[in-house]
């Protein structure tokens, strides 16, 4: 099974946050534990993630409401269940919360996924699949 990165579907994911600093020190971790770098602030506040381009960014929204996304995920592709586990460490450290710790999943076949939620209340996950042995 084929892992489909954010880049080859969307132009981008944003989120919302109040604290966009905050936020960011969290997404600096546990992004970082994947290879994705914080590309800096842009003009509006707006913190910018991405490997080799701005794919995901975190800013304070226009209305400054900023409500936790029930129902939305946002999955990070992680290149070895290492990746994952270090994804999910780091997280948890830089004041994000466990929804599902790091181990296989069974509903996709050689899937290994960890969950978080990051301090404004966004669930995000990261994902690597194994051969299934």
């Amino acid at each position: 099974m084929a892992v489909i990165s954010g880049n080859d579907v969307f132009s981008h994911v944003m989120i919302g946050a109040r604290d966009v600093a905050g936020s960011a020190a969290f997404y600096d971790a546990a992004l970082g534990a994947l290879g994705i770098r914080n590309m800096g602030p842009f003009g509006n506040g707006w913190v910018l993630y991405g490997r080799d381009k701005p794919a995901f960014i975190v800013a304070r929204p226009g209305n400054g409401e900023a409500p936790a996304s029930n129902g939305v995920t946002i999955g990070f592709a992680a290149a070895t269940t290492a990746e994952v586990d270090a994804f999910h460490a780091a997280g948890l450290s830089a004041g994000g919360t466990d929804e599902g710790a790091p181990g296989p999943r069974a509903h996709l076949p050689g899937a290994y996924a960890a969950y978080l939620r990051d301090p404004a209340g966004n669930k995000i996950c990261s994902y690597a699949f194994t051969d299934g042995n």
